[in-house]
């Protein structure tokens, strides 16, 4: 199998554009004498944005066939190496600049130019976000797809991507938030199964919020082969086998894209306007009062016997209730050891009405919601269900999980609808264990105006709670609420992750990094937040970004298309 040493190159690029593609040119030097038959560079590479206005950043930005261009395609030639660089292009008319990243050969032409489709909030005010096809090039070293910054703080970009065949994806940043390296980065990656090298800016003016660096190589199960520091330039290098991208297997799947449901995922195609989520689109309404609702994960599991195991359950419950949360929420197959549902799924079924009907109780006696995993049969046919009982003790909603994963495959039938609930407590979704690897599923459940997302988890590792469950609450600004078994393979507990509100002044961490909470692993623990369904009706992130209102549905039709 084919190896390749890429660079992801880190520095800060001040007004001078002239030296600017110097700096570019010697750090291509530099990577490539260490072996790199690819290097990415940093977003807006050119020049540093220190402009006021939509016709100073047309001045001061570049035209393809410019000397900042045409310096890095020099030396792209001369050390016989592919380079992806940020570069700040003029449209076709005054003051229209895109955020471009411009991919170029080992022999100095031109590959393509991708044009950034999703902006960060300041930037709307400068650039325009480009509406383009999103392309996948075919090169010698692997099919390459091409994002910038913001177009992966978001899932559609890079899936869409992944899904025209991307087994490189080359990201060039300028983010001074440390959302990048934790979460963004790897994530895109793991959920696509694909080679991830980005490249962030690093450091500049003393007295401003510095760039973040970081820039990463990740491999597509998740690996960071490579990291940057976060205060100084420098270049990091791996050895990557482009063709390990064409597997697609994880943990929980022999394929992350024979996982996905397709024909469940027609929201993401549909005009915005006409979904529920076109209300909560911009800023909460001044005027929209706080609606709180306190929510407790019921971290148990079964131990020593399942009576027991229910009656332990029954306890968080009553206990939850008097702590004066309005819902609880219980791990998966708490009732059940490990395993047993695939070993036995008729007497996991009979096990999960006994549990059912002790929860329903435990809920009209003590006046509260419960949302509880279990083993479900229904004509012969075994599911894996979520139930949703109100303060009265009544089944109001049944969410039967619609992907099922390997080990699934063998006892339960998929559901067909993912769904909200809308409730005196909100409007809530619901996503079981390993889809929360899917960033369709939380993203249909956001655009179906849900506020509040209920996740009986398992983790299996910690890449699931602080990767990809924190980046379903950033990406779609829905409250999150995991409550994990005590016997997870990974060492971390339950986890609530909030919809912050943005607020100007936030600092830029808070702005794309969203608060999250936990209670210890492997305890019988109750983590009780209060959550503000408001924040969820806010989409802003920024001043200017909605990462959901700014979505480009008519180029998103790869996502409902069936893919093995």
């Amino acid at each position: 199998m084919k190896q390749v040493t890429v660079a992801a190159a880190q520095f800060f690029s001040g007004p001078d554009p002239a030296a600017n593609a110097e700096l570019c040119a010697d750090n291509i030097r530099r990577a490539a004498e260490a072996g790199a038959r690819l290097v990415v560079l940093p977003e807006n590479s050119n020049r540093v944005r220190d402009f006021a206005d939509r016709e100073a950043c047309w001045e001061h930005s570049e035209e393809l066939d410019g000397a900042f261009v045409t310096t890095v395609r020099a030396a792209a030639r001369e050390h016989g190496t592919h380079v992806a660089v940020g570069v700040d292009l003029r449209g076709e008319r005054a003051p229209d600049v895109y955020i471009a990243s411009v991919l170029i050969g080992p022999d100095g032409e031109l590959i393509g130019v991708h044009r950034k489709h999703v902006l960060w909030d300041y930037e709307y005010t400068l650039f325009v976000p480009s509406d383009e096809e999103l392309e996948v090039y075919d090169t010698e070293l692997g099919r390459i797809g091409v994002l910038m910054c913001a177009d992966g703080i978001v899932p559609d970009v890079p899936r869409v991507l992944a899904l025209k065949g991307a087994q490189i994806l080359v990201n060039s940043l300028n983010s001074r938030g440390p959302d990048e390296l934790r979460v963004h980065v790897p994530l895109r990656a793991m959920e696509n199964r694909v080679w991830h090298v980005a490249a962030n800016t690093v450091g500049g003016p003393a007295d401003a919020w510095p760039w973040m660096g970081g820039s990463q190589i990740v491999a597509p199960d998740g690996t960071r082969l490579a990291t940057g520091s976060e205060e100084h330039p420098e270049i990091v290098l791996a050895v990557i086998e482009p063709e390990l991208a064409s597997a697609k297997s994880a943990p929980w799947t022999d394929s992350v894209f024979g996982f996905r449901r397709p024909d469940l995922y027609g929201s993401l195609t549909a005009p915005a306007d006409g979904l529920p989520v076109a209300a909560m689109f911009g800023p909460a309404p001044k005027d929209m009062p706080s609606a709180m609702t306190d929510v407790a994960t019921l971290q148990v599991s079964w131990f020593h016997n399942t009576d027991w195991t229910i009656t332990r359950a029954v306890g968080q419950i009553e206990y939850a209730a008097r702590r004066g949360a309005d819902l609880g929420v219980l791990p998966a197959l708490f009732c059940l050891p490990r395993g047993y549902e695939r070993e036995a799924p008729a007497a996991a079924a009979e096990i999960g009405v006994r549990a059912l009907a002790r929860v329903r109780e435990a809920a009209a006696a003590n006046g509260i919601w419960v949302a509880v995993h279990l083993v479900e049969e229904d004509g012969g046919r075994h599911y894996s269900t979520v139930f949703l009982v109100n303060r009265s003790g009544e089944v109001v909603h049944r969410y039967r999980k619609t992907h099922l994963g390997t080990a699934e495959l063998g006892w339960a039938t998929a559901g067909d609808e993912l769904g909200v609930v809308r409730t005196e407590i909100g409007t809530i979704g619901f996503m079981v264990t390993d889809e929360v690897w899917v960033p369709e599923v939380a993203r249909v459940l956001a655009l179906a105006g849900a506020e509040l997302i209920c996740h009986p988890a398992d983790w299996g590792s910690e890449d699931e709670p602080h990767v990809a469950a924190t980046e379903r609450t950033e990406e779609n600004r829905v409250h999150l609420v995991s409550a994990n078994r005590l016997d997870s393979a990974a060492a971390v507990g339950s986890q609530i992750v909030r919809a912050d509100l943005f607020e100007p002044g936030q600092p830029i961490a808070l702005m794309r990094y969203p608060t999250g909470y936990w209670s210890r692993h492997g305890f019988e623990e109750q983590l009780l937040v209060q959550l503000d369904l408001r924040e969820a009706n806010s989409k802003m992130m920024g001043h200017h970004l909605d990462p959901l209102a700014t979505r480009e549905p008519k180029l998103y039709a790869v996502l409902t298309e069936a893919r093995g």
